[in-house]
């Protein structure tokens, strides 16, 4: 069964396109006026020098269809291409065409970029033998993190909670203001429920000792790494085992390409890294629409 992350987003994200288009044209479109609205076909073209994942072809399709144009496109979403490739063909008025174009390179640039860091890491930590998940953090950029995180989810990473009312996340300055870990969890339990799992940061073994105690689903060994990751991970499951206590370990902080080797242990559930979308090189797209052909005897 063919995967469609399209059937995930929400019935209010095609408000958003009408945003971008009108951030785009405020006001006149003078552009537009210079080549009117005959009818055109237009390649999208993926560019750049490197394999690419592409993502985001949802919302590239409503911002064209927002404006009477169809989108054909010539890959399947999630699919790797090496450039330079064809991925779809654009069929509307010029004028229209124009009006779209940079807001949809632009989003399918970040959303593209996104999935291909997101597949690339998973990718290097399965082959350093790690099983766990890896996973996004919630540093998106305002207005724009369901388009992020549906990045995440097309390169094949779990995208963490997707905001505040998701999932219960206590981090440093939740504990100082509470208090303590112990405090901090009651706390959180009292109003979440059963039904909302709760990841607590981390900074030292007994911290970590405090938060299973107290009720942590998610433990989040905070800026661990190498030797000692890997051997307070192993000392936290060997006390607990038999007790009834069921918890995952996270590793998060500073995480990149580079350090992945010594976070991607296999004794961590879980690996959240900011650099698959914070910071991640976008994918170079471009629209060119096609000259008409000639008519005969010209």
């Amino acid at each position: 069964m063919a995967t469609h992350y399209s059937h995930l987003l929400p019935p209010t994200w095609k408000a958003q396109v009408a945003a971008w288009l009108a951030e785009d044209t405020p006001s006149f479109d003078y552009g537009g006026f210079v080549v009117g609205e005959d009818p055109r076909e237009a390649f999208l073209l993926g560019k750049g020098s490197k394999r690419a994942v592409l993502a985001g072809t949802p919302f590239v399709d409503e911002i064209f269809r927002t404006l009477e144009c169809t989108v054909e496109w010539h890959i399947a979403e999630g699919v790797e291409f090496e450039p330079i490739k064809h991925v779809a063909t654009v069929r509307g008025k010029a004028r229209h065409l124009l009006l779209g174009e940079r807001v949809a390179l632009n989003l399918l640039a970040r959303c593209s970029g996104i999935a291909t860091a997101s597949k690339r890491t998973k990718d290097l930590a399965e082959s350093y033998g790690f099983r766990g998940r890896i996973a996004g953090t919630r540093k998106t950029t305002p207005g724009f993190r369901l388009v992020e995180k549906y990045g995440m989810l097309v390169g094949g990473i779990d995208p963490h909670r997707f905001d505040l009312s998701s999932m219960i996340m206590l981090k440093d300055n939740h504990i100082w203001s509470a208090g303590s870990i112990s405090t901090a969890i009651m706390r959180a339990r009292e109003v979440g429920g059963f039904s909302l799992l709760l990841d607590v940061e981390v900074r030292s073994e007994e911290e970590a000792e405090e938060a299973i105690a107290a009720g942590a689903d998610v433990v989040m060994l905070d800026n661990m790494e190498g030797e000692e990751l890997a051997s307070v991970a192993r000392r936290l499951r060997a006390r607990w085992v038999g007790t009834g206590k069921k918890f995952l370990l996270e590793t998060s902080g500073g995480i990149t390409e580079g350090n992945l080797r010594d976070r991607a242990i296999p004794e961590v559930d879980i690996l959240s890294t900011s650099s698959v979308h914070q910071s991640v090189q976008h994918i170079d797209f471009s629209l060119k629409i096609q000259r008409p052909p000639k008519a005969k005897g010209i």
